[in-house]
C-alpha cells in the first residue's frame, strides 16, 4: 500500500517536472517566432480590417488599408485625411507604427504563408504604375510632386512633373526629375 503511495507521487513530481518543461520550451519557441518576425508581417496584418497609422520619415501621418505588401513596401487604400486613394509605402519610410484597438495584437499573429508578392520589390510597382501612365502623388524627403512615371530603373524612377490631375502632355511637362527609391516616402494614385 506504501508503495503505491511512494510510486502514484513520484509519477506526479515526474509529470509536473514535464508539464514545466513543456511550458518553458513553449515560452522560448513563442520568443523565436517573435524574433523572426518583421515589420513588413506586423504591418500587413494590422492593417487588413481597419486603417493602421503610419508614420512617415517626414512626421506625415498616413491611414493606410493594407491589402498587399512586398519584400521592402506595402499598399493599400488611404483611409483618412486629405490623402485619398491607393498608396505605396516603402517600409524604409515607415518611422513608426501606430496601432490602435485590437491592431497590436492582430500584428503579433503568426505570418500566412508567403505570397508571390512578398517577393516582389519596390520596383515592380512602380512599373506597374508606369504602364498605366497613371497620374501619381510622389511624397520625398523634401517636399511633394505631382506627376507621371515615365521610366523605372533599378534603384530611381524618372517622373515628369505637372499639374495634379493633368494627364500627361509633352506642353503640361514642367521638367523631368529623377527620384531615388531611397528617397520616395509614398506614391498615392
Amino acid at each position: 500500500m506504501r508503495w503505491d503511495e511512494l510510486f502514484a507521487d513520484i509519477e506526479s513530481q515526474l509529470e509536473h517536472e514535464l508539464d514545466l518543461e513543456r511550458q518553458g520550451l513553449a515560452v522560448e519557441e513563442e520568443r523565436l517566432r517573435l524574433a523572426r518576425l518583421a515589420l513588413r508581417d506586423r504591418v500587413l496584418e494590422m492593417g487588413r480590417a481597419d486603417a493602421v497609422v503610419l508614420v512617415l520619415a517626414d512626421g506625415t501621418s498616413l491611414a493606410l488599408r493594407v491589402g498587399s505588401a512586398g519584400r521592402d513596401w506595402v499598399a493599400g487604400e488611404c483611409a483618412a485625411g486629405a490623402a485619398t486613394g491607393t498608396a505605396v509605402v516603402p517600409l524604409a519610410a515607415v518611422a513608426a507604427v501606430l496601432p490602435v484597438g485590437g491592431q497590436l495584437a492582430a500584428g503579433l499573429k503568426p505570418a500566412a504563408p508567403e505570397a508571390l508578392t512578398a517577393r516582389l520589390g519596390l520596383g515592380f510597382v512602380l512599373r506597374d504604375l508606369c504602364r498605366r501612365r497613371a497620374p501619381v502623388e510622389v511624397r520625398t524627403r523634401v517636399g511633394v510632386v505631382h506627376g507621371t512615371i515615365d521610366r523605372v530603373a533599378r534603384d530611381h524612377l524618372d517622373l515628369a512633373e505637372h499639374e495634379s490631375g493633368e494627364v500627361r502632355r509633352d506642353a503640361a511637362v514642367r521638367r523631368i526629375r529623377l527620384v531615388p527609391f531611397d528617397a520616395v516616402l509614398c506614391v498615392r494614385a
